[in-house]
């Protein structure tokens, strides 16, 4: 009877050792924790070779790691939302001051063709804001995983033709025509009409803006590869052409909101395909792989 006594009084000694060395070992943890929330980046570990304070100690370190992914991943998207706005609100001032210098010249101006000219200037400027605003609001419409663009089998020839005649005056005021070279003008893909024009005419007015002339738009089977003399070759990071509001000229000045390549980019990959850009002697070139149609 005095064995059996004499055990379970060690038993309830070891067990009451085990539980402060428990206790100890979770207000280590705590502290460590604490730690972490203030800032360090240690590693939460225990001393105690026990599965479940080890399996404790895996689940906190992999929330730990989760919760600092989260945090960098808003820094990040709070500094892009902080950059976009600052980029429109650059790229909308510059035209919407210019209007208004131009607006308050006309109601002082007494010399009609002067006023005419003002006119003129003024509706270009506006023109310039609306296209600008229409880019933006493209663009945030494809950006949500929930926008799709409808497909169908097109003939790709009809289209550009119709981009180009509605381009004639730009084309006029540069002094430029562009050549068209079609290895197949019936050809088909699989593509939205609206979505199409929109890219064509991304591209042309990208290539008048920032190009140096010398326009060329190419069909070889699914591809479409467009290509324009670049201006400074050297300064056009490929990589990045596609990003919103990159300008290979930093001057931002040139009436463009920055977002043209970005949409073509993303209605291409809406319709099943790819946009890909180079730079080979001295020419920019972008090309576009289409579905089949």
């Amino acid at each position: 009877m005095g064995f059996i006594a004499a055990a379970a009084g060690l038993a309830c000694l070891l067990l009451a050792v085990q539980l402060w060395r428990y206790r100890l070992e979770i207000r280590n943890i705590r502290k460590q924790l604490e730690l972490v929330r203030n800032g360090s980046y240690i590693e939460v570990g225990t001393g105690v070779r026990n599965k479940e304070f080890l399996a404790l100690c895996r689940e906190l370190n992999d929330l730990i790691d989760a919760v600092r992914k989260k945090e960098t991943g808003h820094r990040s998207s709070q500094l892009r939302l902080k950059q976009t706005i600052s980029s429109i609100a650059h790229d909308i001032r510059t035209p919407l001051t210019s209007a208004a210098g131009y607006l308050q010249m006309l109601c002082e101006c007494t010399d009609e063709v002067k006023g005419r000219r003002y006119r003129e200037i003024i509706g270009k400027r506006l023109s310039e804001l609306k296209d600008m605003l229409e880019e933006l609001f493209l663009y945030t419409k494809l950006s949500s995983d929930d926008y799709a663009v409808e497909c169908e089998p097109v003939s790709i020839y009809p289209v550009f033709c119709e981009c180009i005649l509605g381009m004639y005056c730009e084309f006029e005021e540069h002094s430029m025509e562009p050549a068209v070279r079609f290895q197949d003008e019936k050809v088909r893909l699989m593509a939205s009409k609206e979505s199409l024009a929109r890219i064509i005419h991304n591209l042309l007015r990208n290539a008048l803006l920032h190009g140096g002339g010398d326009i060329e738009i190419e069909q070889k089977g699914t591809e479409l590869i467009f290509s324009n003399r670049a201006e400074h070759p050297e300064n056009i990071d490929t990589e990045r052409l596609f990003e919103r509001f990159y300008k290979a000229d930093s001057s931002r000045s040139k009436g463009s909101s920055g977002l043209g390549l970005a949409i073509v980019k993303e209605l291409t990959e809406k319709m099943g395909g790819r946009a890909e850009a180079s730079v080979k002697e001295g020419r920019l070139i972008i090309t576009l792989t289409l579905r089949q149609g």
